[in-house]
Formats: C-alpha cells, sequence, structure tokens
C-alpha cells in the first residue's frame, strides 16, 4: 500500500476493551481507505487506570446505575453499527491481559499481530472466552498460524516485558487516560471509538 498521506496515526490499545475492539476495526478500514499506516501501540491499560484513573475501578464497582444501564445500551448499539456480536460482560471481567498483549507485542515487530489481535478480540469479545488462558492461547495461535513455542518463549522474554512496561509509561507521559488512545501527528489526541470520525478528519487534513 502506497502512504500517500503523510499523516502519522499512533493507537495505545488493550484487548481488554470492547470500545477498542471497534477502534481497531475502524482504524483498519480508515488505513486502507486513506492509505495512512497505523502505529499500534501494545499497552495495559489496568496500569494506565493504577497510575492515574482508579476512579474506574470505583465506576465498575458503584457507579451511577443509570449511567451504567446506559453505557450497556450504546455499547450494543455501536455493536450493531458495526455488525458484530459483543458480549458484556465476558464470563471474566476484567481481563488479566499481559499474556495477550505481550504477544501482540511480539508479533508486532514482526508484521503479524493485526491478524492474531482481532481474532483474539473475536473470541473474548464476542465467544466468551478467557484469552488469558494458556489453552485459549494456543488455540489462537494456531488458527493464524503463530509459532507456539515461538509465542510462550517471547511473552517471558524480559525484553517484551520491559517494552509493554515502556509503552503504558509513554501513554500516561503523554497525558493518555484509557484505551483506546489515538494520536494523529504526536500531539492531536482522541480517545475511543466514538471519536473516530474526528480522527478520519485530522487525517485527511494532513
Amino acid at each position: 500500500m502506497q502512504n500517500k498521506n503523510k499523516s502519522l496515526v499512533e493507537c495505545f490499545f488493550d484487548i481488554s476493551s470492547p470500545w477498542t475492539w471497534l477502534a481497531f476495526r475502524n482504524l483498519q478500514r480508515l488505513s486502507s481507505e486513506l492509505s495512512v499506516p497505523i502505529l499500534w501501540k501494545p499497552i495495559l491499560v489496568g496500569g494506565v487506570f493504577n497510575a492515574i484513573n482508579p476512579s474506574m475501578y470505583e465506576f465498575r464497582e458503584r457507579g451511577v446505575p443509570a449511567k451504567q444501564a446506559y453505557m450497556h445500551k450504546d455499547l450494543q448499539d455501536w455493536a450493531t453499527h458495526e455488525g458484530v456480536k459483543i458480549v458484556f460482560p465476558p464470563s471474566v471481567f476484567p481481563l488479566n491481559s499481559v499474556k495477550i498483549m505481550r504477544g501482540c507485542l511480539w508479533l508486532l515487530e514482526q508484521g503479524l499481530m493485526e491478524p492474531f489481535a482481532a481474532l483474539a478480540f473475536e473470541a473474548y469479545w464476542s465467544e466468551d472466552q478467557d484469552i488469558s488462558n494458556d489453552s485459549v492461547l494456543v488455540d489462537l495461535c494456531e488458527k493464524t498460524d503463530t509459532n507456539v513455542e515461538g509465542f510462550f518463549a517471547a511473552i517471558a522474554r524480559q525484553a517484551i516485558k520491559d517494552k509493554l512496561k515502556a509503552n503504558t509509561e509513554e501513554l500516561i507521559e503523554r497525558g493518555g487516560f484509557g484505551s483506546p488512545t489515538i494520536f494523529v501527528n504526536k500531539t492531536d489526541m482522541y480517545f475511543g471509538n466514538d471519536r473516530m470520525g474526528l480522527v478520519r478528519e485530522a487525517v485527511r487534513r494532513g
């Protein structure tokens, strides 16, 4: 794909967010339509919450019932709009996404991350599979022709652990507070799938 658009688009993401799945799909379309690559940056969103956004945990436990009910409706409206099934909350929630995000980081280095992440999003959010479970990770590897031994060896490597931590800290340093966070040309920040129209306009401006 020839890169005719000179915009830089970065996406800090964690598979443990359903809104991130929607944004992931939309960014892939945006990349194809506007000929702009996406610089994917796997993070641990739990690390972000722990550091700067602990109110997210309080909202999950004791949030305003009416607001939570609307959030569920809003998510299903978006799922219908995108033509996907989203089970919320899934059986395992919140998700320990450490292994899956380390794996995404390793596959990113090889240019193989997107198909694996797409299948992992679907497994967790549509099929209600526990993608923190090793047997499910093996299945995802096999379905995407990912070397299983290589995958598990990689996610145990200190360099991968350090890079995932560094990505998470970078997001915090740049003013982000959750997933998905999208930057256009380094400083123009957008949060959430529902800002995708604004992201598209910013990319078109270049």
